[in-house]
């Protein structure tokens, strides 16, 4: 099942949508003309810790406004998917996906006004048994 979303509880999903992580050191934009697409949460061993709901962008489709500097990058097993986080309050913002490179996912609760507990039914990745594992 695929979730996409023009609205959140209300909220319309702008098709240049800022974004931020928790102290406003990093604010990137969105490009979103079709809103919220392939909403999700993952069970991996990363996700299910950090809970967020990501949805997907192409990589051309996050400009980082300020804060580049802030930005961390962690990487684990493959280490082919690209984790952000702020460096100052360890928000995550986005990251590159493993699924597909050419995609970035990034955390629907840094959206500026969205509240990501209001999207009902997110469905949940199986990032436990990733098809790169199963080779």
């Amino acid at each position: 099942m695929t979730l996409n979303l023009k609205e959140v509880d209300g909220v319309p999903i702008k098709s240049k949508h800022q974004a931020s992580c928790h102290c406003g050191s990093v604010v990137f934009e969105l490009d979103l003309p079709d809103g919220l697409v392939e909403l999700r949460r993952c069970d991996c061993s990363l996700c299910r810790r950090r809970g967020a709901i990501a949805a997907s962008i192409p990589l051309s489709g996050i400009k980082i406004i300020k804060g580049e500097s802030s930005l961390k990058l962690y990487q684990f097993n493959t280490k082919t998917a690209k984790h952000y986080f702020c460096s100052n309050c360890g928000i995550y913002t986005h990251h590159q996906r493993r699924s597909d490179p050419n995609q970035y996912g990034f955390n629907v609760a840094c959206l500026e006004g969205v509240n990501p507990l209001k999207i009902p039914s997110v469905p949940t990745n199986d990032g436990v048994n990733h098809p790169a594992d199963l080779r």
